[in-house]
């Protein structure tokens, strides 16, 4: 009995394109928080570039800061390939992290230690955002939203080359650090 109940509840739950609603609604919850999160970024990247002592780094930081002007574009078009629009959503989990980056910066200011303290503080994001994006992207194609997929496995593709980037620069540094101490 109770497995009959379970089936009406899931057909009660998908549309007639065999979509299940609840799962497309939190999609796009999901999405309108990425967007969110990725406007913050956009403004907080400016501080953080012009914070670092390195070369590498900030080049690293200003390449991706043209990328996330670009997710936030690329989040519409996800939006639109299923035919939506995103709703304002303020996301608290990266207002959270960019406040203990900003933390960061003003602890480490004028210390060796700043841009290792950038690094952190954007891996942090990077890790945030490769997860969302990654759950995003599995949803859409269990809903089979083939245009959804390929822009997000897009902006997945070039958050994890973003935080690849910044293990490479932080290798670095630390490899520039060793040899002038010897």
């Amino acid at each position: 009995m109770k497995n009959m109940k379970t089936s009406t509840k899931a057909k009660a739950d998908t549309s007639e394109n065999g979509v299940n609603e609840e799962l497309h609604e939190l999609f796009l919850d999901e999405l309108s928080d990425l967007q969110n999160a990725e406007k913050q970024l956009v403004a907080a990247l400016p501080k953080m570039i012009k914070a670092t002592k390195s070369d590498a780094l900030r080049s690293a930081l200003e390449a991706h800061w043209e990328e996330t002007k670009g997710h936030v574009t690329r989040l519409d078009e996800v939006a639109e390939s299923v035919n939506e629009k995103l709703k304002s959503k303020k996301c608290a989990a990266m207002e959270g992290i960019l406040k203990e980056a900003d933390e960061l910066l003003q602890e480490h200011k004028g210390k060796s230690t700043l841009d290792a303290a950038i690094i952190a503080a954007g891996q942090k994001v990077e890790h945030y955002e490769i997860a969302s994006y990654g759950t995003v992207r599995a949803w859409a194609e269990k809903m089979e939203h083939s245009e959804a997929v390929d822009l997000l496995q897009q902006t997945l593709d070039e958050e994890t080359a973003a935080d690849e980037k910044l293990t490479e620069v932080a290798e670095s540094l630390a490899n520039e650090e060793s040899k002038s101490e010897e």
